[in-house]
C-alpha cells in the first residue's frame, strides 16, 4: 500500500502543510487562510512551513528552466518532510507544476502533494465540510485542474454540499479565460478577447460570485468584471468551503 492508499484507509488526525503558493501569499491571502479554516474545522493539524518560496512554476512556463531548478529543489527539500502527512495547496496551478515538471527538472517530485479538493474529496473522503454560502454562484474550472489535474466534478461536488448555495451552470465552462501566466502579457490581445468571452458567460448565469480554485485565474476574470462594473464577486473556492453564513 502507498502513501496516498494508507490515507485514504486511515485518514485520522493528520499534520498538514499548506502549501501557500507565492501568488496567493502576496495578491490572496485569504485562499490560504481560508484552506486553514477548512483543515482545522475538519480536526487536522496544518503548520507552514516558513521556508517556503516560489516553486519554480513561472521561470519554467516562460522557458527559464535552469533557474527554475534551484527553486524546485528548495521546494523538495522544505516539503519532503517524514512529518508532514500531506502537502495541501489551493492552487491546481502549482500543485500541477510539482507533479507535471519536476520530474524532468529535478529527476524527482515531492508525495503526497494535494491540491484540496482532490485532497478533501479523494483522500479524507469529504464532500460536505460544513459550510454556509447564501449566494448564487458560477464555478470556474481553470486548466490546471480540469486538464493537467483531471480534477473533474470534486470541487462541485462540495459546493453542492455548501448549505443555501445556489449552483448556476457555467456555459463554456471547459475554455480557457485567458490568463495562461505570462500569456496574458505576450499575447495581451488574444487574451482580453478570451476574457470578453469568459465574462459574458459568468455574467449570463445571474451569479452574484464566481468561484475558482486558482487566485491567478480569479484575479484576471476579476479584473474583467471590475472594468464592466458588472458588481459580480470572485471568490476562491476555499473561502466559499470556509464560510458559515
Amino acid at each position: 500500500m502507498n502513501d496516498e492508499e494508507a490515507l485514504w484507509f486511515n485518514p485520522g488526525h493528520l499534520r498538514v502543510a499548506l502549501f501557500i503558493t507565492c501568488l496567493n501569499d502576496t495578491l490572496a491571502p485569504e485562499a490560504g487562510r481560508a484552506t486553514v479554516e477548512v483543515l482545522e474545522r475538519l480536526g487536522h493539524e496544518v503548520v507552514f512551513p516558513v521556508e517556503q518560496t516560489c516553486c519554480g512554476q513561472m521561470h519554467a512556463n516562460s522557458g527559464y528552466r535552469r533557474e527554475a531548478a534551484p527553486l524546485a529543489k528548495r521546494f523538495a527539500r522544505i516539503f519532503d518532510d517524514a512529518s508532514f502527512d500531506a502537502v495541501v495547496s489551493p492552487s491546481a496551478s502549482c500543485v500541477g507544476m510539482v507533479r507535471e515538471q519536476y520530474p524532468r527538472l529535478i529527476g524527482r517530485t515531492v508525495p503526497r502533494v494535494y491540491e484540496l479538493t482532490e485532497f478533501l474529496v479523494d483522500v479524507l473522503g469529504v464532500e460536505d465540510v460544513g459550510a454556509t454560502f447564501p449566494h448564487r454562484v458560477t464555478y470556474h474550472p481553470t486548466c490546471h485542474g480540469l486538464r493537467g489535474l483531471h480534477l473533474g466534478d470534486r470541487p462541485l461536488r462540495l459546493l453542492r454540499n455548501v448549505r443555501d448555495l445556489d449552483l448556476v451552470e457555467l456555459a463554456e465552462a471547459q475554455t480557457c479565460c485567458g490568463f495562461g501566466g505570462t500569456f496574458a502579457v505576450k499575447n495581451a490581445d488574444t487574451s482580453a478577447a478570451m476574457l470578453a468571452d469568459k465574462v459574458r458567460c459568468v455574467l449570463d448565469t445571474g451569479a452574484d460570485v464566481c468561484a475558482a480554485g486558482d487566485s491567478s485565474c480569479l484575479l484576471h476574470i476579476g479584473g474583467g468584471l471590475r472594468r464592466q462594473r458588472a458588481g459580480v464577486r470572485t471568490v476562491h473556492l476555499a473561502e466559499i468551503l470556509a464560510s458559515t453564513g
